[in-house]
């Protein structure tokens, strides 16, 4: 039997194309590409990277199947988003070891808050963010057409 190898990466340039396919993959599947994805998505290193925010990839035996970032949106906040994995590696928790890795990599830089924007329609997604801590705030409205939950988790 072959082991499957899970293994979560940096954003590098070569990849840029994967956080755009594996975002569109769910939002046609269940929504709608909003303005602001074709935006971030299409650069991902001049509107996430270069404004002081992280991308990361999951790879399972050598393939791109899911992606997270972190978005700056002050000093001590970030919003945890653009959180894919692709149908055919359901099953393999990558969004679990993707929400471990954010987590980890949020209190290792100090972070004091992380926010999300998401969809109550997206039961799998919510479960894992109450899951990890994360309690319903008031929403904010305007900033994705989908949102109708916000959340955030204290970690300092």
């Amino acid at each position: 039997m072959i082991q499957n190898k899970i293994e979560i990466i940096e954003y590098s340039d070569d990849l840029k194309e994967a956080i755009k396919l594996l975002n569109y993959e769910w939002l046609e599947k269940y929504f709608r590409i909003e303005e602001s994805d074709i935006q971030s998505l299409s650069n991902p290193k001049k509107e996430i990277i270069d404004k002081d925010g992280f991308i990361f990839y999951a790879k399972l035996n050598d393939e791109i199947v899911g992606t997270v970032s972190l978005l700056k949106k002050t000093e001590s906040v970030y919003e945890l988003g653009k959180m894919a994995v692709s149908e055919k590696a359901q099953g393999y928790k990558i969004g679990t070891l993707l929400m471990e890795h954010c987590l980890d990599f949020a209190k290792q830089k100090h972070l004091k808050t992380l926010i999300l924007y998401s969809n109550t329609q997206l039961e799998s997604a919510i479960h894992l963010y109450r899951k990890y801590g994360f309690s319903e705030i008031k929403l904010d409205e305007g900033l994705y057409e989908r949102a109708n939950i916000k959340m955030e988790k204290h970690l300092l």
